[in-house]
């Protein structure tokens, strides 16, 4: 009884909140106090990924709320190995461990307005951060693979429990919500303290923030104060599916890949540099005057000393989604199958604006890794923070 009142006070507390502005910092303060951080954004990466977004069919907010609970309900009991009474479980994960199981919810845009409608009455309560992205140059995003009102990340040291995990949510959203897309990823163990490499070859993440300093991850990663009290706690996802033409790249001479890249590819040090995290060589030139890392380089792209110390938080994965026919647009100006492989980018940050945006805006016109990736599909989503003893959104769906 003791829980149900705190829970029911502490929702009190921030339904007063509701008429929250700029005045109420200190209701943003009360509210990120009350609500702990989603899994799989902060805690370790774990080698496997499934991720899966949901178009929402349900006519009514009560029937969000019911499908939320339920999923918050079973990704309790499977991030624990355990199996609640009536959870739908195909028992394909039966023997294997549910060790560092994470799942991750997260709401897009559509959850707020779609084709128009307010379906919910909550377009009032869309925070300014998930405002839709712009589209960037370059881009080829397939809408079969793009969008969607609800998010699942699904992260685990093995595939198939990754996968088992989506399974049983997917089954709990009939008549609520129905799959839009998917794309798994992996992450290879290059171990401990080891940057992980992608499928060119070079480390992927060494410039990430510190987020185990709490003054960086409240600057970077977690909501703002001055958000909506509802994404206190939270944060904001930006997953983009990234494909590779690979076999373009390993033609590349290795010298050409550092100099696209803007470090070298064993170590992963900067140009003309020895470790792999000393500062990048941005304003170092050679004898003759020319950049030692070259301006349409990658990494100077990414760098937050050329985005106005713009930061965002990468858990990437790899993916290899098999062969796909397509006609090569470089010499020599082939037809044929070709892999269809790449990286599954997910970026965690404080606003998208002034992370992935304000850094992807340069790199989409300039970076000269473009002539080897495309971006073809992704997504936006507010990933809230929970209320303890509640389920995912409560704080959104019942204020």
């Amino acid at each position: 009884m003791d829980f149900i009142l705190s829970r029911r006070a502490a929702l009190g507390s921030l339904a007063g909140c509701a008429g929250w502005h700029l005045a109420g910092l200190s209701c943003a303060r009360a509210a990120s106090s009350l609500l702990q951080h989603q899994p799989g954004i902060a805690t370790p990466q774990e080698p496997f990924l499934y991720f899966l977004t949901f178009d929402l069919t349900a006519e009514k907010r009560q029937d969000v709320i019911d499908l939320m609970r339920r999923w918050t309900r079973a990704a309790d009991a499977l991030m624990a190995g355990k199996v609640l009474p009536g959870l739908i479980d195909p028992e394909d994960a039966e023997g294997l461990s549910a060790k560092g199981l994470t799942l991750t919810f997260g709401f897009g845009p559509g959850l707020f307005i779609r084709d128009g409608k307010d379906r919910y009455n909550l377009a009032a309560l869309r925070p300014a951060p998930l405002a839709d992205l712009p589209r960037f140059n370059g881009d080829q995003l397939v809408a079969a693979h793009t969008g969607g009102d609800l998010c699942v990340q699904s992260c685990a040291g093995d595939p198939q429990t990754a996968f088992h995990a989506v399974r049983i949510l997917a089954s709990l959203a009939y008549g609520a919500a129905t799959p839009r897309w998917a794309q798994t990823g992996f992450m290879p163990d290059f171990g401990k303290r080891k940057t992980p490499r992608n499928l060119m070859g070079f480390k992927d993440g060494t410039i990430n923030p510190d987020i185990s300093n709490p003054k960086i991850a409240d600057r970077v990663l977690w909501a703002a104060p001055g958000d909506l009290p509802w994404m206190q706690g939270g944060t904001y996802l930006v997953a983009r599916i990234i494909r590779m033409a690979l076999e373009h790249w390993d033609r590349m001479k290795v010298a050409f890949q550092e100099e696209t890249m803007g470090r070298q590819k064993q170590s992963g040090a900067p140009i003309g540099g020895h470790g792999e995290f000393e500062p990048l060589t941005l304003k170092q030139t050679d004898r003759d005057g020319n950049p030692i890392t070259a301006q349409g380089a990658h990494a100077r792209l990414a760098a937050p000393e050329e985005n106005d110390g713009a930061q965002i938080l990468r858990r990437a994965y790899a993916y290899d989604n098999g062969l796909s026919y397509v006609a090569e647009r470089w010499p020599p100006w082939r037809q044929g199958n070709e892999f269809d492989a790449g990286l599954m980018f997910l970026a965690y940050q404080q606003d998208p604006r002034t992370g992935f945006t304000k850094i992807f805006e340069r790199m989409s016109k300039f970076d000269m890794m473009n002539q080897f990736t495309t971006h073809v599909g992704g997504g936006l989503f507010a990933c809230p923070g929970r209320l303890t003893g509640g389920y995912v959104g409560q704080t959104l769906l019942e204020v």
